[in-house]
């Protein structure tokens, strides 16, 4: 497993389920590297696996651990999302928090990499007057602390659990009614043919809604997500302005990106 740029510091319950989603999807994880990552020491890791291990939600080796089973091929929760690929979805959503200026209006999709996006927006204390439209509700409790600085409305709809994403019915009005600057969407996956795809239909009626409320669209997507198509879909990628992916890319499909596709930010 790449070595990675510390995250802040989050409950043991969270850390263990981040572990067990980073086991799934890289096979195998270090004592060492999951200390660094979490900033704690590698004796609080070894506990946690030793605990996941009796749980038999991980398998406990020598120098850190593997599953103890395949993944299931269903529609993750959002703790398991947030969790996979967490690293790089950090340096996305830092990217992506660059691109917001004073006295913008910006529209934040539900997920996982929007998740740290907000969290990314409110560690930019230079910010102000910014107002963020949301579906969701994770992005709208990271945002709170930065309130009066960042105003946050929530869309309103219903609740959608497996992503705490709010969508149709009552999903809508609000965004029929605004014309923000940005959106920043999230999505399952990028495929150069099917475009930007979801995984459920009703919160990709909400992307689109998003897309119809706004002026700029910035795609973010990490690496894992590039190839793949989702059940539902979003839109084209000449919808697209900007995709902001991870430098764990693939080469070729990057590069078909940038013959075919919308500018590519490519974050190191």
């Amino acid at each position: 497993m790449e070595e990675a740029a510390a995250a802040p510091d989050i409950a043991a319950d969270v850390r263990r389920e981040r572990i067990v989603s980073m086991v799934m999807e890289h096979e195998f994880v270090r004592v060492t590297d999951l200390a660094e990552l979490f900033r704690v020491t590698s004796v609080t890791i070894r506990a946690d696996l030793e605990l996941l291990d009796k749980q038999r939600a991980i398998r406990r080796v020598r120098g850190g651990a593997i599953p103890v089973k395949p993944a299931r091929a269903v529609e993750p929760s959002f703790e398991v999302s947030l969790g996979s690929a967490a690293v790089e979805k950090t340096r996305l959503a830092r990217h992506a928090a660059g691109l917001v200026v004073n006295g913008e209006s910006v529209i934040i999709d539900a997920g996982t990499t929007t998740t740290f996006l907000a969290r990314a927006l409110v560690a930019r204390a230079d910010l102000t007057d910014v107002v963020v439209f949301t579906n969701s509700l994770r992005v709208a409790v990271e945002l709170e602390p930065a309130i009066p600085r960042i105003s946050v409305l929530v869309t309103g709809g219903t609740l959608r659990p497996v992503t705490h994403a709010l969508v149709d019915p009552l999903g809508a009005p609000m965004l029929e009614r605004i014309h923000a600057d940005t959106l920043f969407l999230s999505c399952h996956g990028v495929h150069l043919k099917s475009g930007v795809t979801g995984v459920n239909l009703l919160e990709a009626e909400m992307k689109r809604r998003m897309i119809n409320a706004s002026r700029r669209h910035i795609v973010l997507a990490d690496s894992s997500k590039l190839g793949r198509t989702g059940l539902a879909p979003v839109c084209a990628l000449s919808e697209a302005d900007l995709l902001i992916t991870g430098r764990e890319a693939d080469p070729e499909f990057v590069a078909a990106l940038y013959e075919q596709g919308p500018p590519v930010d490519l974050v190191e």
